[in-house]
């Protein structure tokens, strides 16, 4: 069973270092991880935004974040999706490697529930530990509470 990041696309953090979220710690954390073992996986999807809302809404979620309001708060009040984001084509990846079963790095339980759902058995989840900054406290907080994120 592979080790497997999913990740999903994160302009403002995995290019520009932004410190508003965890996403390119994440993604760092995990490329290192899976730099050390036999064999693994990190699928990189293209769907900037909890829900690939694209980046013009994301910065403007940025502004809300600004005023006060969380991640969740902010997409609801531009009436965009909390998170839709979509992880069939990893599921297409894996099955055209022919792999069925997953060790998957994530904080995020939809994403292992999104993966059995569509016939990818997980067989654990490797957490992706960041260090919560003063930048990305209330965000990674929203993550927790309000996303059952597993930090």
């Amino acid at each position: 069973m592979p080790p497997l990041r999913i990740h999903s696309e994160c302009l403002t953090g995995d290019v520009f270092g932004s410190r508003r979220c965890d996403c390119r710690d994440q993604l760092i954390r995990s490329l290192v991880y899976l730099g050390k073992q036999e064999y693994g996986m990190l699928i990189y999807l293209r769907q900037e935004g909890r829900g690939g809302i694209g980046l013009l809404n994301k910065i403007r979620a940025y502004s809300l974040q600004d005023q006060g309001y969380d991640t969740v708060e902010a997409n609801l009040m531009l009436g965009l999706p909390v998170d839709k984001r979509d992880y069939t084509f990893a599921v297409e990846v894996l099955k055209y490697f022919n792999v069925k079963s997953v060790k998957v790095m994530t904080n995020n339980p939809a994403k292992m529930d999104f993966l059995l759902e569509h016939g990818i058995r997980v067989t654990g989840r490797i957490p992706v530990k960041s260090t919560p900054t003063p930048y990305d406290e209330f965000y990674l907080t929203t993550k927790r509470e309000r996303l059952g994120h597993q930090l």
